[in-house]
Formats: C-alpha cells, structure tokens, sequence
C-alpha cells in the first residue's frame, strides 16, 4: 500500500507576547517584534484579535478580524520594506 505525500508543510507562527510597544511573534523558530508604532494597525486591536493570526503562506501572515497582513520579509529587513511611501 502505498500513501499519497502530504502536501506542503506551513507551521503555524503564533503571538507569544503583548507588551505595550508591540507584540512577539514565533515563526519557525525566529522571534520578530511588531511594534506598534509601525503598524498602527494593531495599536487599539484587542488581545483576541492579535492572537488570531494565521499564516497564509511561508511569507505571509495575516489577522482575518483586522484584514491586516504581514510579509515575514518585512519583519527580518524592515530597512527594504519603508512603511511611508515617498
């Protein structure tokens, strides 16, 4: 017998911490801190709606109650990805 391959593996990241600048963040095995400052977005979210993260793909993560994402790139070289646009 023989069974099929499982497809494409994508662990979940998750929301270890919540302190009043940002938030943590594991996704495999790398740490990344969310500042609030720099994704506003996420300042007057609620404990729940932080923690409902999901991981979309191996580059991005996505929170479905505040249709805010976030590419895991943008978090290990924020220097590449400004936030304002000029």
């Amino acid at each position: 017998m023989n069974s099929s391959q499982p497809g494409t593996s994508i662990s979940a990241g998750e929301v270890t911490n919540i302190e009043p600048l940002g938030f943590w963040i594991l996704v495999e095995n790398k740490e990344y801190f969310v500042p609030f400052d720099d994704y506003p977005v996420f300042k007057n979210a609620s404990i729940q709606q932080i923690f409902q993260m999901q991981r979309l793909s191996d580059t991005q993560l996505y929170w479905p109650d505040l249709d805010a994402d976030i590419e895991i790139e943008a978090l290990e070289q924020p220097e590449h990805y400004p936030l304002v646009f000029k």
